[in-house]
């Protein structure tokens, strides 16, 4: 008999708790959810509370560290929640569970500060330190999704660290909204827009049994812009994609302006279709780049996830496809409290390797 299971959802992620909650009560027929939340002092200062006992509960925190649309009052005025507000309201939970849960997990689909996850210079290792602060705070498992560095999970060589691939849903949401796509060597293409997004390309590319492409990023490493060294071309590594669809994946769209580069280039090296696979749509800087090389036919279709906020304006726009990922996190949180293996769902091969078999017949 597997432990009582608890569910706490932040504010930042209320709602995809809610989602999961409902996906659980239809699976096992009663509520997890267990209210929480954490008030402000005019100062700013806040504190953790948990609606009811979690005590000897295999509990379930969900957060979402990039929910830059909940504010707090501090001084009379009105601040926007940072991905480090929403990680210290985490700690405050976790600190309100007390020691008294028989087992805590920390679902951060968004690794918090996983873009500052190596040294270049005299620089804070921010992934790594937080990755530190859950184990002393005593969270026995973290899971991720599509970590930007997953070798972070060295940092836990004893917890549990989960990378979820979240390539099973891109691929049934593209293969049910595309049907005329050709799986083979000569009109599909995987790309990967740098060489940090490689591994990701290799695995998919692989289990459609197509060919990769690459770029890779010229950087001018004299200066510093917005706290990364400037981007001066995108040079291509592969053959020929005229006339072919071409799927370029990776872990997140920040400001946008890298993936529009790599978009133009493919259309100008004579790519029939474009498509993107991206786990988290920041779109720190807007749609206006992005709608602009929409008209000019530039890409075809934007994939990203609903595993962080999702900005409105976003939603609306017609070349975006929500990527709903509630059943797999659901998914995910059952089969840990059954303590079943997680391998089939961390990286799911085989269920790939048949939703495209079924496509091809």
């Amino acid at each position: 008999m597997y432990e009582k299971l608890g569910l706490i959802a932040l504010e930042s992620a209320s709602a995809m708790g809610n989602k999961v909650n409902k996906i659980l009560r239809d699976w096992r027929g009663e509520d997890f959810l267990i209210p929480c939340q954490c008030p402000r002092f005019s100062s700013g200062e806040a504190k953790g509370i948990l609606g009811e006992s979690v005590r000897d509960k295999d509990i379930y925190i969900i957060v979402d560290v990039c929910n830059n649309s909940l504010t707090y009052k501090m001084d009379g005025s009105l601040n926007r929640m940072s991905p480090d507000d929403h990680y210290q309201d985490l700690k405050r939970i976790i600190a309100a569970c007390n020691g008294k849960a028989s087992r805590i997990t920390v679902i951060m689909p968004f690794l918090y500060e996983s873009r500052q996850h190596r040294k270049t210079a005299r620089e804070s290792l921010d992934c790594a330190v937080m990755l530190k602060e859950m184990e002393f705070m005593g969270v026995h498992d973290l899971v991720t999704f599509d970590a930007h560095d997953p070798r972070m999970q060295n940092v836990l060589p004893i917890n549990g660290f989960e990378n979820i691939s979240p390539s099973l849903q891109f691929t049934q949401a593209l293969l049910t909204e595309y049907d005329d796509i050709i799986i083979d060597s000569d009109h599909l293409m995987f790309i990967a827009p740098d060489e940090g997004a490689t591994e990701r390309v290799v695995f998919l590319a692989s289990v459609f049994g197509v060919n990769i492409g690459m770029f890779y990023k010229r950087r001018d490493y004299t200066r510093i812009v917005d706290g990364t060294n400037p981007i001066i071309s995108h040079e291509f590594c592969g053959g020929s994609i005229e006339g072919m669809d071409v799927v370029v994946v990776d872990d997140m769209i920040a400001s946008g302006g890298s993936m529009i580069d790599v978009c133009k280039q493919l259309k100008d090296r004579g790519a029939k279709r474009i498509f993107i696979f991206s786990t988290f749509g920041l779109f720190l800087n807007g749609f206006d780049k992005f709608d602009k090389a929409y008209e000019r036919e530039e890409f075809t279709r934007i994939f990203t996830t609903n595993l962080i906020y999702q900005k409105a304006e976003l939603l609306q726009k017609e070349y975006y496809f929500s990527v709903n990922m509630g059943r797999y996190i659901a998914a995910i949180i059952d089969t840990m409290n059954k303590g079943n293996s997680m391998q089939n769902i961390s990286k799911p091969a085989m269920r790939i390797r048949d939703t495209v078999a079924n496509y091809r017949k």
